[in-house]
Order: structure tokens, then sequence, then C-alpha cells
């Protein structure tokens, strides 16, 4: 697979998250960037006013991935791993500055509900010599806190004008917005968890 030129947003593609409408009151606290020979590693923690267990469902629910964010052009489950781990599949749409690209990613998705989601690259399948990513949903406040890991080695050129300080940028004027859909689908969930039948 290689990248294509378009017209989305690489540091959402990258860590997965990239809205612009700031709607709920999900706040992000931190998000580091960095990056060594090539390989990425980022972090963010986020406080999300609603339960772990309807925000883990909201990210766990690949068939609909694309409700998170406009960058997902395409998504869903592929036939599970020979040891029944799920096999899920995004296709990313993104651009910083000038540099645009289109990425696919087949990941093992290994998760221990209600609070932590792992997904692995497979390398042969995706646009990535390699990827991990972990979400860690923890109660806070009456919330959740949401911390969000990637480690990943792009499979293709990336330009050396977008370095972590560009990626960071990006993702601190578009991520507020993803984190702010997350929270209101996971209040949707909530809701009908919590209405009689």
């Amino acid at each position: 697979l290689r990248p294509v030129i378009n017209r989305a947003s690489l540091a959402p593609a990258v860590v997965g998250i990239c809205i612009s409408a700031t709607v709920l009151p999900a706040t992000i606290h931190t998000i580091e960037v960095v990056q060594d020979h090539g390989v990425y590693r980022l972090v963010s923690a986020a406080y999300i006013d609603a339960p772990r267990e309807a925000i883990f469902e909201v990210l766990t629910d690949y068939e609909r991935y694309g409700r998170i964010s406009s960058v997902y052009t395409d998504y869903g489950f592929m036939e599970p791993a020979a040891d029944g781990v799920p096999i899920v599949y995004t296709t990313m749409e993104s651009c910083v500055l000038f540099f645009c690209v289109s990425m696919r990613r087949v990941e093992r998705m290994e998760t221990k509900a209600p609070g932590f989601i792992r997904t692995v690259t497979l390398p042969e399948q995706s646009d990535f010599k390699f990827a991990v990513s972990e979400w860690t949903l923890t109660p806070d406040a009456g919330g959740t806190k949401m911390t969000y890991r990637l480690t990943m080695e792009p499979d293709f050129w990336i330009p050396p004008v977008i370095g972590p300080w560009a990626l960071k940028q990006r993702l601190e004027r578009g991520g507020t917005g993803a984190v702010n859909r997350i929270e209101r689908l996971a209040i949707e969930i909530a809701a009908r968890s919590d209405s009689p039948h």
C-alpha cells in the first residue's frame, strides 16, 4: 500500500482524533509529541464528562468509527485472527501544511473492558512499519480521564518540516472537537442504558 495525495489532515489521522467544532465541555489537558529517527511517540490526556463504559463502547465500535472524525474514509471489522482477537481496519485521509496523505491501518484490537484498549498494527497490510496504540480510561471526578498513547513508524516519507511541533499544533487546534464528539456519543449511550425498557 502506498499513500495518495488528498485533502484531509495528517495529525488527526496519526492519532485518530480530529474534529473542529467544540460542542461539549470535554477538555484536553496535555498533548506531547516527540520524534526520534522516524519513530513518533504521542501521549495525550483528556477529561470526558461521561462514564468510561460508554466511552469504551464508542472507541471499540469500528463499524461506526466515522462518527468520531471525518478523517476516516473507510473502517470496520475484518475476519478475526486465528486466536480470536478482533482485526479492525481504518483508512484515514489527512494533511499538515502542504503535505497530504492517505493511510491504512489493519490492527489487532485487544481489550479489557471497560478501561483498556490496545491495537497493534499488522505491517504487511498497513502503511506503517510499526504502530501500537493504547487507550486507558480511568474514573475521575464523576467522569473519565482518557489517556491515549501511540508509538508508530510510518512506511512513507514525511517532509522534515512536518515535525512534532507541527503535529502538536494541529492536534491542539482540532483535537478538542473530536474529544467532544466522543463525549456526546458516550452520553447518548449512557442515556439509553439508563432509560427504562
